[in-house]
């Protein structure tokens, strides 16, 4: 395909970036308002993000073979279908009023958000010049800190109703009791994911009716029957690349597998306990805490626009460094004075790692030509750092309340290995 017409192709893909964000960033309100309808503590309702993120630690790579073997259109298509259908299960969900329930429909969205992802970031890597990848992919993210920052600030405000009540506070005059707040709480949640669903099979159409360019190894088993010249079929061969494994044997695809297992469980902690944090431990009413989620969102759009323009001007490691570095050291001022003051520096946090996800996916997969979807497959995967490092900093702030800034260690630990990365890790020697 000509350079000139990757342009409506991009475009289509840049909507996926926006839809999957809306996604994954509707998380820290569900966490929030989960602890009230299925009365969680602040550990239990973090399990939200292990049940969303396992998804993309299972599947990317069965994801990758499907994409192989059909197309890149028919993994996007089938990935918003799925989606759909997930955010469409709020309404019997309501009914159940379980949390097994909400788990389960959240595993479904995420594997369909997982096609998605799997599909779009690799694409947005190759179609133009792979000089200006990182920039093109850091563009193309614009548009997901766009959809986190609907998610935060709009979303988020016809879920949370601003009212946090308990068997013990309800007031005894409240129409129709516990069951009645329950249930109006429960059917908040319905109206985000309906809209979210129609988008999706909205999109999904879309798709079903454009033409999208193969890349890289894309329909390479459709050519498997052919024959070598002793005759012998080429199917084996070709099923045994459906993933390879062999990828791996590039240090820096390894050092960038690593880097964003930490940096998406840093992020993850910080994003899923805004909403607690703001209202537990900064003593915001819900209406307050959503619009400080808004601007911690709108922080974290705003570094990606401004940090996709400066690397017309600066290297994108070198960028990596200096952003992963001041995010250690405003997560060492979380932990030191917490309150407003840690409240404050989690909005700088967002604008310093706004860049550091596409940045070091574009990085990771430099060179790697025809194991380009292979590497994307591993570094989606790598995202199951949601599902553990955010609950291990639910689990210290919970057990201990009364130092809870102290949990922030863990996010700094994480910025650590991504300054490694855009120090050292990035360099392909081998």
């Amino acid at each position: 395909m000509k350079k000139n017409t990757y342009t409506i192709p991009l475009a289509l893909v840049f909507c996926l970036f926006f839809l999957w964000a809306i996604s994954s960033n509707l998380l820290p309100t569900m966490i929030r308002q989960l602890m009230k309808t299925c009365e969680l503590n602040t550990f239990e309702a973090s399990f939200t993000e292990t049940a969303y993120w396992l998804a993309y630690f299972i599947f990317p790579i069965p994801i990758a073979m499907f994409m192989k073997r059909y197309s890149y259109k028919a993994g996007i298509i089938f990935g918003l279908v799925l989606a759909a259908i997930g955010g469409l299960l709020f309404f019997p969900a309501a009914i159940l009023k379980e949390y097994w329930a909400y788990l389960c429909i959240f595993f479904i969205i995420a594997t369909g958000m997982c096609f998605l992802e799997t599909a779009a970031n690799p694409y947005v890597t190759v179609l133009g010049a792979p000089e200006t990848a990182p920039r093109r992919l850091n563009l193309a993210q614009s548009f997901n800190g766009l959809g986190a920052f609907i998610a935060a600030m709009f979303l988020s405000k016809l879920i949370l109703s601003g009212t946090h009540y308990t068997r013990e506070t309800l007031p005894v005059d409240y129409p129709g009791g516990w069951q009645a707040y329950i249930q109006l709480e429960t059917d908040a949640m319905k109206l985000p994911y309906l809209i979210l669903a129609i988008l999706l099979i909205a999109i999904a159409v879309v798709f079903v009716f454009s033409k999208l360019p193969k890349i890289g190894d894309e329909g390479e088993t459709a050519s498997s029957d052919k024959t070598t010249s002793s005759g012998k079929t080429k199917e084996g061969s070709q099923k045994e690349k459906l993933i390879d494994f062999g990828v791996l044997k590039h240090s820096h695809l390894r050092w960038g597998v690593i880097a964003q297992f930490f940096y998406n469980g840093g992020q993850t902690a910080i994003n899923s306990l805004f909403l607690v944090y703001c209202c537990t431990y900064a003593g915001l009413p819900e209406d307050t805490a959503t619009t400080f989620f808004g601007l911690y969102m709108l922080a974290f759009l705003l570094g990606r626009w401004i940090g996709t323009g400066l690397m017309v001007k600066f290297r994108p490691q070198d960028m990596l460094l200096v952003y992963a570095l001041m995010n250690i050291l405003l997560c060492g001022a979380v932990m030191i004075w917490g309150g407003m003051i840690g409240l404050y520096a989690m909005l700088a946090i967002s604008f310093f790692m706004s860049i550091m996800y596409p940045t070091q996916f574009s990085l990771a997969l430099k060179g790697l030509g025809n194991q380009t979807k292979s590497g994307s497959a591993f570094l989606v995967m790598a995202i199951v750092g949601n599902a553990c490092l955010p609950q291990l900093t639910a689990y210290f702030m919970h057990a201990n309340e009364h130092i809870y800034y102290m949990a922030y260690c863990v996010p700094m630990i994480c910025f650590v290995f991504c300054a490694y990365y855009g120090w050292k890790g990035y360099k392909v020697i081998d």
